[in-house]
């Protein structure tokens, strides 16, 4: 089969009503307690938590975790007056998915990535991964 990995996907694809930043935090190796590595990059991965501003959106989906690759913690576009939360988009998404079997029955879910996050529709708002050599 030609698909290997996680599946390239744009940001308005997984987040068409947008998204909103909670906090970043570093990933830990469950075992190791030391920082979790990206295995493409070699890069720490950071948890970005993401609430989806889908109105629809419902338990689980409504709140999720974005992992970044990169050497420092990704900062954050700054707080918009009015607003609870940062919005946000994050650049280059990939999707992985895989097989969530903690409910009732075993269901679809994905794993979401990233290589930065900024503001939306602006600059980037936090360090990114250096982009791969083009083949």
């Amino acid at each position: 089969m030609a698909i290997q990995g996680a599946l390239p996907v744009e940001f308005g694809t997984v987040f068409p009503h947008g998204a909103f930043a909670l906090g970043v935090e570093a990933i830990t190796d469950f075992e190791t307690k030391r920082p979790q590595l990206d295995k493409d990059s070699g890069l720490p991965l950071w948890a970005v938590d993401v609430i989806d501003a889908d109105p629809e959106a419902r338990g689980k989906a409504k709140s999720v975790k974005v992992k970044v690759a990169a050497e420092v913690c990704p900062t954050l576009p700054d707080e918009v007056p009015g607003l609870p939360f940062r919005p946000v988009e994050f650049e280059a998404m990939a999707a992985m998915p895989y097989v969530d079997d903690n409910g009732r029955r075993p269901r679809v879910a994905y794993s979401l990535r990233a290589r930065g996050v900024k503001a939306p529709g602006g600059a980037a708002g936090g360090r990114r991964a250096p982009a791969k050599d083009a083949a």
